[in-house]
């Protein structure tokens, strides 16, 4: 997703692999949360409950809201209008100083030389094992000015540890910032309802500074959806609750409606999740992310030589598409279910959900890379029973992205 017109089928972040959610009572006046002040709100934390948040999750130490009612109605929300979703959970680590393009491309395994200002970059975040660390969106503010917006994991701390031994010259912190995603069909007519034709000139995987009665942001053409979108990225929490009955008002006309991640359309477009899909256990080869490793730039960023050997020795394991038969699966999968070959396990079903559009339960699966093939039939052991799968193309939906603009880009 960037100006080569890159197709990613795996866009940062992801909020499915949670912690168990946390309700709140349905009532005109909800109960406050307990929790404690070790888990931070997010600026849009009232703003969701005031217009139906009834769970939460908890990622990136900060509530993400799961639940606004039925789960298939917020997937057809999205794909049919649009849906406003409070994604303050995608925290930023903000690296700046005269040495922090050298640092950022220490961090990633893909090439960084032609990402320029006002760029937006999916990267993976790889350790000394080449494993997965974090697959953020990356955005260039200034020549020696990043953000990595990120899935659910500490590269804070991961950055400053490596900062403070690398001898570069570059400062590391968390800023104030927290992004919404406006996503779906016509959230392009909403946006230019409120900031003018200005927003047409933003290509796919790029970002501008923009100013909403003071409010300060900055606006990328991204989104974990799959589907037409923006993020909006606040740059004053304060004003948190201001912005998002901005939007809300502005989109009414055009079937705006409150809403969480969909895990529906993210499986539907191949899109990873952090902790479910990939860990620091998964290569970048294993998930088909090779175009995002370079193994001939001179930079030697951190799991060079073991990306190396594994490019030269071959994956054991390889992740796929597959549909698993039987009635339409209920809710999404809160455990990795065994994939077998007769009474061999061979895999595990890592993301798995109904699609109402697709008529048809698809899932991401990691498997030994000879049963890999398409067509390959399997068995999967769900709580409740066994079942057929089959081993199909990803994304399941959309594989050119066409729908997300990539082709206006």
């Amino acid at each position: 997703m960037s100006q080569d017109h890159e197709i990613d089928t795996s866009a940062a972040p992801d909020f499915d692999a949670v912690l168990p959610t946390m309700v709140v009572a349905a009532n005109d006046s909800p109960k406050p949360f307990g929790f404690g002040t070790q888990i931070r709100k997010s600026a849009y934390f009232d703003a969701t409950v005031r217009w139906g948040a009834t769970a939460f999750s908890v990622y990136n130490h900060m509530y993400i809201p799961r639940d606004f009612g039925d789960p298939q109605q917020n997937f057809w929300n999205l794909v049919n209008a649009a849906t406003l979703s409070d994604v303050a959970v995608e925290r930023q680590v903000e690296i700046t100083g005269p040495d922090a393009a050298t640092f950022v491309q220490m961090l990633t395994p893909r090439n960084l030389s032609t990402c320029a200002v006002g760029q937006c970059k999916y990267v993976l975040i790889t350790n000394a094992e080449g494993g997965v660390l974090n697959d953020p969106i990356l955005l260039r503010l200034a020549e020696n000015h990043f953000w990595l917006s990120l899935a659910d994991s500490d590269i804070l701390l991961w950055a400053q540890g490596l900062a403070f031994n690398s001898g570069l010259d570059v400062q590391i912190c968390e800023p104030d910032v927290s992004p919404l995603q406006l996503q779906g069909p016509r959230s392009g007519e909403i946006m230019q309802s409120v900031f003018g034709d200005k927003i047409n000139e933003l290509r796919y995987y790029w970002f501008a500074e923009f100013e909403l009665d003071g409010i300060p942001l900055i606006i990328s053409r991204t989104g974990w959806s799959s589907e037409l979108g923006y993020e909006l990225y606040l740059r004053d929490g304060s004003r948190g609750d201001e912005l998002w009955e901005r939007l809300m008002a502005a989109g009414e006309p055009y079937g705006l409606q409150p809403g969480h991640t969909s895990s529906i359309r993210r499986i539907e477009g191949g899109m990873l999740s952090y902790h479910a899909d990939m860990d620091s256990r998964t290569n970048p080869y294993e998930l088909g992310l090779g175009r995002l490793v370079d193994l001939e730039m001179d930079t030697d960023f951190i799991g060079k030589a073991a990306l190396k050997q594994i490019a030269a020795e071959g994956i054991q394991r390889k992740q796929v598409g597959m549909v698993i038969d039987g009635e339409p699966i209920t809710g999404s999968n809160t455990e990795f279910w065994p994939v077998m070959k007769g009474i061999k396990q061979v895999g595990v079903v890592t993301s798995a959900v109904y699609s109402p559009r697709l008529d048809a339960n698809i899932a991401l699966v990691m498997v030994s890379i000879e049963y890999s093939e398409l067509g390959t039939k399997t068995e999967i052991v769900t709580p409740m029973e066994c079942r057929s799968g089959t081993v199909v193309e990803k994304p399941f939906y959309d594989p050119k992205k066409s729908l997300a603009g990539l082709k206006s880009a």
